[in-house]
């Protein structure tokens, strides 16, 4: 397993975390948590669903880390910070930032529910899955150009919801209401 997806998992962290030091590290923690997993006699069906699982796991969690630890290192001025003053924990943790976060998460949602199914797949093909436009374009059989017009769509739309606009009739249907009387 290790030789076979090792420089397939390597790219694909690398393209995540854009270093490549930190990518080997993750894929060795990747492939050590499966094999624990493994030697444990848990039967694995999907062992490279499991890896790439592993692997994303991994980066929210440097990234939560890294967040945290930015977020100490920007307060922080001198070494000579006091300990008690982080004890109340992170502010992210806070019931009301919990709150908004979840109605973000849930505005996005259906800003991109709400999308074309073509402009929904070119977007989260591209912002989810990491995929290049070409890559994208590629895969859907479609140009970059109608890519990037899928993601640019989908942007707005997202914008839209975050402003407030909600879910309002597309532009195009609006266009199309017969005009009066000139």
């Amino acid at each position: 397993m290790v030789a076979h997806y090792y420089r397939e998992l390597l790219r694909f962290l690398q393209g995540t975390v854009r270093d490549r030091d930190t990518a080997a590290d993750l894929a060795q923690e990747s492939y050590a948590r499966v094999l624990a997993v493994q030697e444990s006699g848990e039967p694995i069906a999907e062992p490279r669903a499991l890896l790439y699982r592993t692997a994303r796991n991994l980066v929210i969690d440097q990234y939560r880390r890294s967040e945290v630890r930015g977020t100490y290192a920007a307060t922080e001025g001198d070494a000579a910070t006091d300990a008690a003053d982080w004890t109340a924990g992170p502010e992210a943790l806070e019931p009301e930032v919990a709150a908004m976060s979840s109605q973000t998460v849930d505005a996005l949602l259906a800003a991109i529910g709400e999308l074309p199914l073509r402009c929904r797949e070119a977007f989260i093909l591209h912002k989810f899955d990491g995929l290049s436009q070409a890559e994208v374009a590629r895969q859907m059989g479609i140009s970059v150009t109608m890519v990037e017009r899928h993601i640019k769509q989908a942007c707005r739309a997202r914008q839209e919801q975050m402003q407030g606009g909600g879910t309002s009739a597309p532009a195009s249907a609006a266009t199309a209401a017969p005009r009066s009387g000139r």
